[in-house]
């Protein structure tokens, strides 16, 4: 690595500000200058058609390449996840866990917090055991539990601190005290995979919850007289709202509609293994998935996670739900980050790790940038 990279493109998605041109310097590893117009010197990678963009940030991720997080070998998993998902522009990523049982959870978080630990990963998302049987998705009923205090302190005390994200459905009993409880160990509360109605909502809010986990998909859909947990998310500017923008959870206009609200909209994967693989059979949770035509499905045809990556994220935002292109990118980026609590992340502002990436006119990721080295070339 150089020890000064200066960089310039046709734009530059900035923390506080788009560039069209712009250009970056890199330092030791950091960003140590931003700017517009023309740079300060002859840079030392131009790219005259292209975007800078920060690297992505995936806070709800369960695996890609053929791996998954909550395989047995956990760092083989880990390593093969996030190769997939840097190939696509993603530099920061959490590791999703989907519901087992409570003692291979903890023995599953325990593993992924030394990955954290390493640097490999950003933290850890737990999608279960805490979740509502009438819309568990793709998790098995039999392993769902109420969200006791027992529970919750294992897993997190698994963690040590490295557990950044909770989903739990408020309306099972002890929700409202779980959310506070999940709160206290310093991680998200995001109401997801959840039967609440709109007032357990907003009291769950009131207790400490920030987020909403893939907004509108295993939930109480929208109704005009009983509204459920979605308006109730995206009401609240203090809220991040999860969507996943792929075509298949979610129609463009909801999209726009989502990434337009008071809330702070934030675009997950919540790929499974098939994310970057072929297509075919695979499991999620145990449970038998079918990834056909770019969709992964149980046999009952409930949707499995998703095979996305940030990337196509962006792309399907902004050329098919017509979101604009600032506003795409720090949803796969700087609010993702805020969200999970990431300060050195997301964002092209001095000070940051050099974490960047390279789109060209069609959004495909060109280059990408960790820490101010190239992982694919520029």
């Amino acid at each position: 690595m150089a020890d000064s990279i200066l960089l310039s493109a046709d734009t530059v998605v900035a923390a506080d500000a788009v560039h069209t041109p712009g250009w970056v310097e890199v330092r030791a590893g950091r960003i140590d200058a931003v700017g517009a117009g023309v740079p300060p010197r002859v840079p030392d990678a131009a790219f005259p058609d292209g975007i800078l963009a920060p690297g992505f940030v995936d806070a709800h991720n369960h695996g890609g390449g053929g791996y998954s997080f909550n395989d047995a070998d956990t760092a083989l998993a880990a390593a093969g996840i996030a190769a997939t998902h840097r190939e696509h522009g993603t530099t920061t990523l959490m590791a999703s866990l989907v519901t087992a049982p409570l003692d291979e959870m903890e023995r599953l978080v325990s593993d992924l917090a030394d990955l954290v630990d390493s640097g490999l990963l950003a933290g850890i998302h737990l999608e279960g055991p805490w979740l509502s049987p009438i819309h568990r998705g793709a998790h098995t009923a039999e392993l769902l539990r109420v969200p006791d205090p027992e529970s919750i302190d294992r897993l997190l005390r698994a963690g040590h601190g490295t557990v950044r994200m909770v989903t739990i459905a408020p309306e099972l009993p002890g929700g409202l005290d779980a959310v506070r409880r999940i709160v206290g160990y310093g991680a998200v509360a995001a109401i997801g995979h959840t039967d609440a109605n709109y007032d357990i909502t907003r009291q769950a809010i009131q207790a400490g919850a920030t987020a909403g986990t893939h907004l509108f998909n295993a939930m109480r859909p929208l109704h005009h007289r009983e509204p459920g947990p979605a308006l109730a998310l995206l009401e609240n500017p203090a809220v991040f709202a999860e969507l996943i923008a792929d075509g298949v959870h979610l129609h463009p206009a909801v999209v726009r509609f989502i990434t337009e609200s008071p809330s702070r909209p934030v675009f997950v994967t919540d790929a499974m293994a098939a994310a970057g693989a072929d297509e075919g059979e695979y499991t999620l949770g145990g449970l038998p998935v079918s990834v056909l035509d770019g969709e992964a499905r149980l046999a009952d045809g409930t949707i499995a996670g998703s095979v996305l990556t940030l990337s196509e994220a962006v792309r399907f935002a902004v050329h098919t739900a017509g979101v604009d292109l600032a506003a795409a990118v720090r949803a796969a980026t700087q609010n993702p980050a805020d969200m999970i609590g990431l300060n050195d992340c997301g964002r092209i502002a001095a000070g940051q790790p050099a974490d960047l990436i390279v789109l060209d006119a069609g959004l495909y990721v060109t280059a990408t940038m960790r820490s101010g080295d190239w992982c694919l070339p520029a």
